[in-house]
C-alpha cells in the first residue's frame, strides 16, 4: 500500500535558502533577486547551465532560525524578470524532493551541495482506504476554500488525482506554520503525507469553527445587553411619566411587590400562612430599594411560596405489596419490617373509619433504628418510603453542632436559611415524606446550642403538628411526616430524645442471612461494577459462606461486600491478562488463591496448643460494642510470692464499673474458696493480675463479671476453660448471676466466632425470643442463676486430680 521510493543519480546544486518559508514540489513561487542569497543561487545555476539546453536548477532549502532542513526541493528557474512592484525577480517551480548530502564547490558565490533525488510512486489502482483519504482531503479543502470565497481554486483541487501532488498542494495553505510545512516536506511517503495534510486541515477547520462560535456568542450577548439596557431605560421613563401624571410623589408601587402579592393570593396557602405572607408583602411595598430589609423579605416570600403546604402523596395501603417490597429489598430485619407493616395497617384502618386527623394532627410515626454499622439502617429508610409510596429525604446529622441547623436562623442574620427539617420538606415537595435523620447519635453541642434539644419538638408526635422554624415563623404541621432516625449506639442519644422515639434494634445478621444478602443483593451490584455478567462469574454458596464466616467477622455486610468486590476485581484482571477463562464458578477452595488466607478462623478450629484457652486462667466472654457484638477474652495470672506484690492489678483500659466487677469476682472467690475447693490462700500473699487484650479499646460494663470469676477459678484450680464456651453476666458478692443487656448481639457474635456453648443469666431467658431460630439451633445456651453453675459448665475436668503447683502467666 505504501508508496515505493527510488533513488536517482546524485545531483550537485546551488542552495537557495528560504528563511521561514517552505516550497513544496508542484508549487510556483516568485522570489526577489534583491536578496543576496537568492541572487547568488540563481546566478550560480545560470552559470552552471551555460549554453546547454534546459532550465537552470537550484535547491530550495528551508532555513529555520539559521538551521537548514535535511530535505530540500529541486527547483527550476522558469523566468527571470521584473516582479509586480518593479523589483528584479525570478519565477521558480518546485520539481521534486532532494535528500541533502555533503557540501561541495561550484561556480559563483552560492553554497553548493550534493543531493539525491527522492522518487515517489503510488500503487495504481489506489487501495480503498487511500481513496477514502483522498475524498476526505478534497472535501475539507473545498469547505475551507468556499469559506474564503476561492471558488476558482476548488475545481483545480478537485482535478488533482495524484496522491503526492494532492498532499503537496497543501503547501499553499496560509494557516500552516513553517514547522508544519517542513514536516510535510520531510515526509517522503505520499499516503502518510496526505494523511498528515488532512489532519492539519481538519484541526484548522475545527479551531476556526470554535472561534466563529465564540465570536457569534459574544456578539449576541453584547446585542442582548444593549437591547435590555435600552428597554429598561424606556421602562423607567414610562413609569416616571405615569407617576407624575397620577400625582404620586416619590412612592413607586414596585412591580415586584405587585407580583409577590399576586403570587401569594394565587397560591393555595393555609390561612395563617397567607396572612403572614401578605403582611410581608405590605412591608416590601413600603421598603425602599436601598433597604436590606427588601432582600430579606423577598427571600422569605420565595421560601414560603416554594413550600408544599397543600401537597400530599397518597399512601400505598397495599399491605401485602408493602411487605413484599420490604422483603425483596432487605433480607432479615423482621422486627423493623413488622413494625412498618403494623404502622401501614393502622393507617389504613384509621383512614377507612374517618380517623385520619384527630385533634388537628395526623398519626405520624417516629422510629429509631439502632444497630451497628453496615446492617442497612440508611437504605431501609428508602425501602420504607418505597413501600408507602412516599417521597424520601435524607438529613445527615453527623457532626451537626449548631441548633440553627434544626430550627433555622433568625431572618435578621446575613445568609439566614430555614432549618434542615424545613428544607427536607421543601425538597420532598410534599408534607408527608419519609425523613431519615441519619446518625442522630453523632449530634454534638457547643456554644451555638444543642441540636439534640432542638429535635425534641420535631420528634414528639404530640407537639410537631405546630412546629415553628425560626426562619419561617409560621406553624408547620409535621405530624404526617414519618421520621426515621438511625444510630449506632443507643446510649449516645440523649434520654429525653430517645423517649420520644420507638426504638427498633438491628443487632446484625446471621451467617445464613449474610449468604442470602450477598447472593441476592451484593453480588449482582458488584458484578455490574466489575464489568462482569451473571453468567460469567458464579459464586458458590460454600464460597459465600466462607467469606461471611472466616474472611469477615462483622454485624453488617459492608466488609463482606468489599470482599466480594475484591474477589470479582481479581477474576476480571486475571481474565484480561489471559490467566483465567470465563465462565468461572468460585468455590470455597478457590478463595485462598484469589484473595489470600482467611483472617477470622474460629478459636475451636485452631491448633489446641495455640488456642488462647490452652492454659488455665483464660476465659471467653461476650461484649457489645458500637460495631455490634464481639468476643472478649479475659486473662488472669498470679504473681510470684517472693515479689511481695500483693493486691489486684487491672489492665486493658477498663472503666470504673468493670474494675468494680473484678473486685467483686476476687472477693467472692476469697470468701467461697473452700466451698469451691480452690486454694484461696494463694490470693492472700500473691498479687492477682487481670488483663483484657486489645488494650487500646476502652471497655466498661458489669457483664464480664462471671467471665473474670471463671478466669480466676481456672487459674487457681489449674483446670482449663472449655474452648467452645463463652459467657456473659454480672456477678454479685453472693455469687448470684444478674441480668445484662445485648443478649441478641452477644449470641450473634458467639455464633460468628464459632462458639457452640453460651452461658447467660437465667433472667435473660426472655431475650432469647429475639434471637433468630437458626442461631439458637446451633448454640447450646445455658441459663444460670449462680456462679457455681457457671464453673461447673465452663471448666474442663481436672486431668491429674490436683491443681498445678504454679499457674503460668496467661499470654
Amino acid at each position: 500500500m505504501a508508496a515505493e521510493s527510488t533513488a536517482f543519480t546524485p545531483l550537485t546544486l546551488p542552495v537557495l535558502p528560504l528563511d521561514d518559508e517552505v516550497v513544496l514540489p508542484g508549487m510556483v513561487v516568485p522570489l526577489d533577486l534583491n536578496d543576496a542569497d537568492v541572487r547568488a543561487a540563481v546566478e550560480a545555476a545560470q552559470a552552471a547551465a551555460g549554453p546547454e539546453p534546459g532550465k537552470p536548477r537550484v535547491l530550495l532549502v528551508p532555513r529555520v532560525d539559521g538551521t537548514y532542513a535535511g530535505t530540500g526541493v529541486l527547483g527550476t528557474v522558469e523566468q527571470v524578470g521584473r516582479l509586480a512592484d518593479g523589483d528584479p525577480g525570478a519565477l521558480i517551480r518546485g520539481r521534486g524532493r532532494v535528500k541533502i548530502g555533503a557540501g561541495t564547490t561550484g561556480p559563483g558565490a552560492a553554497l553548493w551541495v550534493e543531493g539525491t533525488r527522492i522518487g515517489e510512486t503510488t500503487p495504481d489502482p489506489l487501495p480503498g482506504h487511500v481513496t477514502e483519504l483522498v475524498k476526505e482531503y478534497k472535501a475539507l479543502a473545498t469547505a475551507w476554500l468556499r469559506k474564503r470565497g476561492a471558488w476558482q481554486v476548488v475545481d483545480r483541487v478537485q482535478a488533482i488525482d495524484d496522491v503526492s501532488a494532492l498532499a503537496d498542494n497543501s503547501g499553499y495553505s496560509p494557516f500552516l506554520t513553517t514547522e508544519q510545512k517542513v514536516e510535510l516536506l520531510e515526509t517522503a511517503d505520499p499516503v502518510a503525507r496526505l494523511r498528515l495534510a488532512t489532519r492539519q486541515l481538519r484541526d484548522h477547520l475545527a479551531e476556526q469553527e470554535v472561534a466563529e462560535t465564540i465570536a457569534k456568542d459574544v456578539q449576541e450577548g453584547v446585542d442582548k445587553q444593549q437591547r435590555e439596557f435600552l428597554l429598561r431605560r424606556q421602562l423607567e421613563a414610562v413609569r416616571k411619566e405615569l407617576r407624575e401624571l397620577n400625582g404620586e410623589n416619590g412612592k413607586d408601587p414596585a412591580e415586584e411587590s405587585d407580583d409577590y402579592r399576586a403570587r401569594v393570593e394565587a397560591a393555595d396557602l393555609p390561612e395563617k400562612v397567607r396572612e403572614a405572607a401578605l403582611k410581608e408583602v405590605d412591608k416590601l411595598e413600603r421598603a425602599s430599594d436601598q433597604s436590606p430589609e427588601g432582600s430579606w423579605i423577598r427571600t422569605w416570600l420565595d421560601t414560603v411560596l416554594e413550600m408544599p403546604w397543600r401537597e400530599r402523596t397518597e399512601d400505598a395501603y397495599d399491605i401485602q405489596g408493602a411487605k413484599a417490597v420490604l422483603d425483596a429489598e432487605h433480607a432479615g430485619l423482621e422486627d423493623v419490617k413488622e413494625r412498618i407493616t403494623e404502622y401501614l395497617a393502622v393507617r389504613k384502618r384509621r383512614g377507612e373509619r374517618g380517623l385520619g386527623v384527630i385533634g388537628g394532627r395526623r398519626g405520624g410515626a417516629v422510629l429509631a433504628l439502632v444497630g451497628p454499622p453496615g446492617v442497612g439502617k440508611t437504605s431501609l429508610g428508602e425501602s420504607v418510603a418505597h413501600a408507602m409510596g412516599r417521597k424520601f429525604v435524607r438529613v445527615a446529622l453527623g457532626g451537626v453542632r449548631d441548633e440553627a441547623e434544626i430550627r433555622g436562623h433568625r431572618r435578621t442574620y446575613v445568609g439566614a436559611l430555614p432549618g434542615r427539617i424545613v428544607r427536607a420538606v421543601k425538597e420532598a415537595g410534599s408534607m408527608n415524606p419519609v425523613v431519615l435523620l441519619d446518625e442522630i447519635d453523632k449530634v454534638g453541642s457547643d456554644f451555638r446550642g444543642d441540636p439534640a434539644a432542638a429535635l425534641l419538638e420535631v420528634l414528639d408526635p404530640a407537639q410537631n403538628h405546630t412546629f415553628r422554624d425560626h426562619y419561617l415563623e409560621v406553624e408547620l404541621d409535621l405530624s404526617d411526616v414519618v421520621f426515621l432516625a438511625t444510630a449506632n449506639v443507643l446510649e449516645a442519644i440523649p434520654e429525653a430524645l430517645a423517649d420520644r422515639m420507638e426504638i427498633v434494634r438491628l443487632d446484625g445478621y446471621t451467617e445464613d442471612e449474610k449468604v442470602v444478602i450477598a447472593r441476592d443483593h451484593l453480588l449482582p451490584r458488584q458484578l455490574e461494577r466489575a464489568g462482569l455478567n451473571a453468567d460469567e462469574v458464579t459464586l458458590d454458596e460454600s464460597a459465600l459462606r466462607k467469606l461471611a464466616g472466616e474472611y469477615t467477622r462483622e454485624a453488617g455486610v459492608r466488609t463482606l461486600e468489599r470482599s466480594v468486590a475484591r474477589l470479582l476485581r481479581k477474576i476480571a484482571a486475571q481474565h484480561e491478562l489471559g490467566e483465567r477463562d470465563l465462565p468461572f464458578t468460585v468455590t470455597d477452595a478457590d478463595l485462598r488463591g484469589l484473595i489470600g488466607r482467611p483472617h477470622h478462623i474460629p478459636e475451636s478450629a485452631q491448633d489446641p496448643a495455640e488456642r488462647r484457652t490452652s492454659v488455665p486462667g483464660v476465659a471467653t466472654g461476650l461484649a457489645v460494642t458500637g460495631a455490634g457484638g464481639d468476643v472478649l477474652y479475659v486473662e488472669a495470672s498470679l504473681a510470684d510470692p517472693e515479689t511481695g506484690a500483693a493486691g489486684l492489678t487491672l489492665t486493658g483500659q477498663l472503666g470504673d464499673v468493670m474494675k468494680e466487677s473484678a473486685q467483686i469476682a476476687l472477693s467472692f472467690l476469697r470468701s467461697h474458696g473452700a466451698e469451691l475447693e480452690l486454694p484461696v490462700a494463694d490470693l492472700k500473699d500473691r498479687g492477682v493480675h487481670i488483663h483484657f487484650p486489645a488494650g487500646a479499646v476502652p471497655k466498661d460494663g458489669p457483664s464480664a463479671g462471671i467471665t473474670m470469676t471463671t478466669a480466676l477459678a481456672s487459674l487457681l484450680s489449674g483446670r482449663l476453660v472449655r474452648t467452645d464456651v463463652a459467657m456473659t453476666g454480672e456477678v454479685s458478692l453472693t455469687g448470684r448471676v444478674l441480668p445484662i443487656g445485648g443478649v441478641k448481639q452477644k449470641l450473634l457474635a458467639a455464633h460468628r466466632a464459632g462458639v457452640t456453648t453460651v452461658i447467660i443469666p437465667k433472667r435473660n431467658e426472655p431475650d432469647l425470643d429475639d434471637v433468630p431460630a437458626e442461631v439458637l439451633d446451633k448454640l447450646d445456651v445455658h441459663a444460670v442463676t449462680d456462679v457455681r453453675q457457671v464453673l461447673e459448665l465452663a471448666l474442663a475436668p481436672a486431668t491429674n486430680g490436683t491443681r498445678r503447683e504454679q499457674a503460668p502467666v496467661a499470654a
